[in-house]
């Protein structure tokens, strides 16, 4: 049986920092620039104790049988005067989510997705913005099959210490001519 709870990410900081590890583990087989969760660790958990506490954050952790499967966040951001868009209201920014391997496939990150999206709109959220790695294809549908569309594409271009030559920023793909 699954059940969704809301927590305080400091009463929880081992559970979320190893799920957030985690997290981060899958997001470097996807982007090769990502840092060493080591590196940033502290400071990224400071972030998001410190954007639940002072930006309305929510943070759903899912349970399977009483074993923690899994989790959302996502937070207020702060309105400022630089927006381009004609939209004046608060915009809830989905900055984290993650359910653990064994748990995928079972519409936990689903369930979460909803409750949260389903919290915040009590509250009169009407934009919710999230972000996703150009080669991360399952939650592109995802979101697509939610409603969400792409409105912004980033192009980033990485170069070597001494500025000459671009650096690979994803995966090469398995060569499809190459045989075993």
């Amino acid at each position: 049986m699954m059940t969704i709870q809301s927590i305080q990410i400091r009463d929880h900081y081992d559970l979320i920092s190893s799920m957030m590890e985690q997290l981060h583990l899958s997001e470097k087989t996807f982007f090769l620039k990502t840092a060493s969760w080591e590196s940033i660790a502290a400071n990224y958990m400071q972030h998001v104790m410190e954007m639940q506490e002072t930006c309305d954050g929510i943070c759903l952790l899912a349970y399977v049988d009483h074993t923690p499967a899994g989790f959302i966040f996502a937070y207020i951001e702060e309105a400022d005067e630089s927006r381009i868009e004609d939209y004046t209201g608060d915009t809830l920014y989905v900055s984290d989510g993650y359910v653990a391997n064994e748990f995928r496939r079972q519409g936990i990150y689903r369930e979460m997705n909803e409750e949260l999206e389903r919290i915040y709109v009590e509250k009169g959220i009407r934009r919710i913005v999230r972000y996703t790695l150009a080669n991360n294809h399952r939650m592109q549908q995802f979101l697509a099959a939610k409603a969400y569309e792409p409105v912004r594409l980033v192009y980033e271009k990485w170069l070597t210490p001494d500025g000459k030559k671009p650096l690979p920023l994803f995966p090469s793909p398995p060569d499809a001519n190459t045989t075993r």
